[in-house]
């Protein structure tokens, strides 16, 4: 698990060091603030919205190679964004990035899945933090190496995941000892996957998303120009958001564990509304002190859903990651530019009013959700990865 949550570490560091480019390639080429987002933009789509193409690929012959290529993928991708030079090339090397992004999730997730044996959203939530730490760590790589060295400084990020994936590459075998093999028992009865449970999770998924990327791009703006922070002020409140985040990976993943995946996304989703409210009402330490609850609330909830977006699809759980982990998380991100435009029309107390109200279309559809059967439950197998007739070799 540590291999594969080294590789996830990796694979978000390169997305996480995009945006702390950005400042950097405008001064060096003048590049508008548009261009720029296109770069984001263009990350964002690449390493989410294709990640179920990849899952489709490995569920019909699993590929763990995808994982130490993704890895590489990423960082030749982002060590390249800097000295690239023209803003095509650019764009291009950073939709390469993504593509490794996208390489990497659904088939680690699927070892991780292999791993876990009966903790799955324990294992998931220690997987999961290993890409919080990704994000935060790109930033603090990215910039001292430009200040020092200029853009020429860039391909230096790249060598610690380069690293990391010649290592993956050496434990390859050792994780391919964790994929379940067929006994030959054919009177097994199949495991039905089940996809109406599996669309409204993934509904949910996409509604929390625009909370976490929306809360991401305007809290900072909001201490700033609503509360009369300070810039340090407003990036220590998105730094408590974040950090507390990890912590909730981790704490939730134990309780769904304990309590069944089902009780820490309708909680979760049930609390946000009232949170988000009292940091609107407050002065900025109640909202510093909200945003620590509003990220660890939010953040346990993302190893949870991809835990059961496997158990709902145990026969195609690279898409079920692809789905879980990609596309509804990259749809949350389109509907958190949306709120950008909102911000702009009506201000930014508005569009985080807006906010405050899309956890209780993700709350209704978690209460229709039923709960995903494990491993050696009485009731069946129905949703269970890893069935009786299958073995670890």
């Amino acid at each position: 698990m540590a291999v594969l949550s080294l590789g996830h570490m990796c694979v978000d560091l390169c997305q996480g060091a995009l945006p702390a480019l950005l400042p950097f390639l405008i001064a060096e080429h003048g590049w508008s603030y548009s261009q720029a987002s296109a770069l984001v933009l263009a990350a964002t789509m690449s390493s989410s919205i294709v990640q179920p193409l990849f899952g489709h690929l490995s569920d019909g012959r699993s590929l763990p190679w995808l994982m130490p290529a993704g890895v590489a993928l990423a960082a030749g991708g982002i060590a390249l964004a800097g000295i690239a030079g023209s803003y095509g090339l650019t764009f291009a090397v950073v939709v390469v990035s993504g593509l490794g992004v996208a390489a990497y999730h659904p088939e680690a997730s699927r070892f991780a899945n292999y791993v876990a044996g009966e903790r799955r959203a324990t294992a998931m939530g220690f997987f999961s933090v290993g890409g919080n730490a990704g994000f935060a760590l790109g930033p603090v790589l990215v910039t001292p190496l430009a200040l020092a060295f200029g853009l020429g400084g860039t391909p230096l990020v790249a060598l610690l995941p380069a690293a990391v994936a010649l290592f993956q590459l050496r434990e390859l075998p050792r994780l391919n000892r964790f994929r379940p093999v067929p006994t030959g028992d054919d009177g097994e009865v199949p495991i039905p996957d089940q996809w109406r449970p599996f669309s409204r999770l993934a509904a949910a998924i996409a509604a929390r998303s625009i909370v976490y990327f929306g809360l991401m791009t305007m809290i900072p703006l909001y201490f700033v120009d609503e509360l009369d922070a300070s810039e340090a002020t407003a990036n220590a409140a998105l730094t408590a958001m974040l950090a507390s985040g990890a912590v909730g990976t981790l704490i939730g993943g134990r309780i769904a564990d304990r309590f069944g995946r089902r009780v820490v996304l309708r909680t979760s989703m049930a609390v946000l509304t009232p949170l988000i409210v009292i940091m609107l009402l407050g002065g900025v330490g109640v909202a510093v002190v909200s945003l620590a609850f509003i990220g660890a609330a939010t953040v346990a909830t993302f190893s949870v859903t991809v835990v059961m977006g496997q158990e709902y699809l145990p026969n195609r759980l690279g898409i079920a990651s692809g789905v879980t982990l990609g596309l509804s998380i990259g749809l949350g991100g389109l509907g958190a530019a949306v709120l950008g435009v909102v911000a702009d029309a009506y201000g930014l107390r508005t569009a985080l009013e807006v906010v405050a109200v899309l956890p209780l279309p993700a709350l209704a559809l978690a209460l229709t959700l039923p709960e995903g059967r494990r491993p050696g439950d009485a009731a069946g197998r129905a949703a269970a990865p890893e069935p009786a007739a299958l073995t670890s070799r």
